[in-house]
């Protein structure tokens, strides 16, 4: 903390003050995610498509991972044999097949659901998770040709959800249940060295290339603000924004706030309750006239006050720092994964520092205010960052018992995450159990690239570990908690990737926790 005479100093003209610069970044996003526009954005074809175009990306890369470790391997003079399909597979045969793994809970949502709310029939409340004991899930093996029931101990030592696409070694049984030995994922990706794409894109386009000597910089990483537009937003946000901008406490404490070189968002800005509840009278039952619509909400329904809110603080930060911000599950953006950026009409004041193109592909470079798609990558200072706002997270923690009877359990996630990345799918439970875009083309939730940081927005509390691949490739995960509930921030070093929490909450002496 700051001595007090530090900030209560009498005016002196005579003395000079340290002129404190923010450290500018290197920032150069990726637009993996951005769907197509107007006419060519469809929603009539078939969402299993994405499983095909899943497995035919991942297969080669799984089988090739399967052949290296299963090539000499035999049992009672038996030799393991590659087979093409699942439904080739025969009885007592020793062999190994890759598939796409699709699990069958009781719990898990049903399409008879939908079907009854359309006809106004009373359905069941959403459930939170749709795990219920092992002895009820059925785990399958599926590929373009059919269905293979698998079986075994090895389903319950490892991690596996609807959509990872997996090699499995073992034989049929006199049930027709495929024995489970051994499985394999495609694990990590090739991982881009630092700076490597900056540099394609220079020599390109005929610039200098990139300065590699550069100054230690933070990356701030923040997720749930949580703006719900009352007044408990008003002190916590100020903090943080007197301490992004350096406006806080004595000159030790703002020299730390000039290495701050970009604030990213993940997601879940707005507060999930903003949605302002009918009056008394209009809870009848049917001799109401319906509330008329315009533009596809109800406009007595909709409370413009935490968006407004949201924009003053970006338009607060923004002459001094640049801004990533992802749309999350209550931001106003669209619900189906990949969400798409956040209009630039719901940011009066802070689209000013935005790009004048509403199309990212078209700009030469992104403005300071980037609104960008959910998940999202790009390279920050020649690392590749890759996260999410934590939909993905959240639906495999259904399926499992890791996050506690409810699915929302802090414990786990970092496995989940790690699962992920040696998947190679950031969401592999869409389109099943998770809203997506029905891709035709190919599957966007691949992971072609292994990134350097991998980070995942509104989770119960923070978490940080490394990910180490099987040549050499090193991913840091973090877990970025609600700062609407925590008060924390992360900040990740631009040259060491090593993280740091930083926790911003008013001081109260009725606190006997002492925070």
């Amino acid at each position: 903390m700051a001595e007090v005479g530090e900030l209560l100093t009498k005016w002196n003209e005579d003395k000079k003050y340290q002129m404190l610069e923010r450290l500018p970044s290197t920032y150069n996003p990726m637009y993996s995610f951005v769907l197509p526009k107007g006419e060519n954005k469809h929603y009539v074809q078939q969402f299993s498509d994405i499983y095909f175009l899943r497995l035919a990306k991942l297969k080669p890369a799984v089988e090739a991972a399967a052949a290296d470790a299963w090539e000499d391997f035999e049992i009672a003079g038996e030799h393991a044999q590659r087979v093409e399909r699942v439904l080739d597979v025969r009885q007592g045969q020793l062999c190994w097949v890759a598939g796409t793994i699709y699990m069958d809970l009781p719990l898990k949502p049903n399409i008879l659901d939908e079907l009854s709310k359309d006809h106004w029939v009373a359905g069941p409340p959403p459930r939170r998770s749709y795990y219920s004991t092992a002895e009820d899930i059925q785990v399958m093996l599926e590929d373009e040709s059919g269905r293979l029931r698998l079986t075994g101990a090895m389903l319950r030592t490892n991690l596996l959800v609807t959509g990872v696409i997996v090699a499995v070694l073992g034989t049929e049984n006199a049930d027709g249940e495929f024995e489970v030995l051994d499985l394999h994922v495609a694990d990590l990706p090739r991982q881009p060295q630092r700076w490597e794409r900056d540099q394609g894109q220079s020599a390109l386009q005929g610039k200098m290339e990139v300065d590699h000597e550069s100054q230690p910089k933070k990356i701030v990483l923040v997720s749930g603000l949580g703006i719900s537009g009352t007044e408990a937003d008003t002190v916590s946000l100020s903090l943080l924004s007197e301490y992004l901008l350096g406006e806080s406490l004595g000159l030790e404490d703002q020299l730390p706030a000039s290495t701050l070189c970009r604030l990213i968002i993940a997601g879940n800005s707005i507060s999930s309750d903003v949605i302002i509840a009918p009056p008394p009278d209009a809870m009848d039952t049917g001799t109401r006239k319906a509330t008329q619509k315009k533009y596809g909400y109800d406009s007595t329904a909709y409370n413009p006050t935490p968006t407004a809110h949201l924009d003053q603080f970006l338009s607060e930060l923004l002459p001094s720092i640049p801004i990533t911000i992802m749309p999350g599950e209550h931001d106003p953006a669209n619900a189906s994964m990949p969400q798409q950026p956040i209009h630039q009409a719901m940011f009066p004041h802070s689209r000013a520092y935005a790009s004048q193109h509403l199309n990212h592909e078209e700009d030469p470079e992104p403005g300071w205010l980037d609104s960008v798609t959910n998940p999202w990558d790009g390279d920050v200072e020649g690392w590749r960052l890759m996260g999410n706002s934590g939909q993905p997270v959240d639906d495999i923690l259904k399926y499992i018992d890791h996050g506690g009877p409810d699915g929302t359990g802090a414990d786990g996630r970092l496995e989940v995450m790690e699962s992920m990345l040696r998947w190679r799918c950031g969401a592999p439970t869409a389109p099943d159990t998770l809203w997506c875009y029905p891709f035709q083309e190919k599957d966007q939730f691949v992971i072609e690239q292994c990134p350097h940081v991998y980070f995942i927005g509104n989770q119960p509390r923070f978490d940080t570990a490394v990910v180490e691949g099987p040549v050499g490739q090193q991913v840091r995960i973090v877990a970025i908690p609600k700062f609407h509930e925590t008060g924390q921030i992360v900040l990740l070093d631009s040259e060491t990737l090593e993280v740091e929490l930083v926790k911003i909450d008013v001081y109260d002496e009725l606190d006997t926790e002492g925070t």
